[in-house]
């Protein structure tokens, strides 16, 4: 079943690369008490995800922190040291966006976003979505209905639901 607004975020351990390694992340801890984005693309590298994604929320990170956002999350059933190179070479990082890995697509299954796409080489990766969390409770949830694109799960068209 796939998450929707009014629901509670399932509490699975995804990873990041931190100053000291790998450390894990429980979903749970993350949200709670806090105001939170997350969005989740289909891979990190691939056109969409890579040149539109996550751009749009590194143009509009200003914008969220003015709406009160404690943090804007960025999911991919990626491993840990592919996001960080990502964050890296996007901007995310520097411009304060959380990569986290879901590496074992533990929280996408639990959220009943994931798909395969074999012939494209996608097994167990993330529908493209963005959702707005406020002490763990899905009060905005924006999947896309076409992968392709990031029009209701981009930065500006999460903002305008705000």
């Amino acid at each position: 079943m796939t998450i929707s607004t009014g629901d509670t975020l399932p509490d699975a351990t995804l990873v990041q690369m931190g100053a000291e390694g790998l450390a894990p992340v429980k979903m749970a801890d993350k949200v709670a008490g806090r105001k939170v984005v997350i969005f989740a693309v289909p891979g990190a590298f691939t056109p969409t995800c890579h040149s539109a994604h996550v751009p749009s929320f590194v143009r509009t990170k200003d914008k969220f922190d003015a709406k009160g956002v404690d943090e804007i999350i960025c999911i991919s059933c990626n491993d840990p040291f592919v996001m960080k190179a990502w964050g890296e070479a996007t901007g995310a990082t520097e411009a304060g966006i959380t990569m986290l890995a879901d590496a074992t697509s533990e929280f996408t299954k639990a959220i009943g976003m994931d798909f395969d796409a074999p012939p494209a080489g996608l097994v167990a990766r993330s529908k493209r979505y963005a959702m707005l969390v406020e002490n763990g409770k899905v009060t905005l949830f924006q999947p896309e209905e076409n992968s392709g694109v990031c029009d209701v799960s981009g930065g500006e068209g999460l903002l305008a639901s705000m």
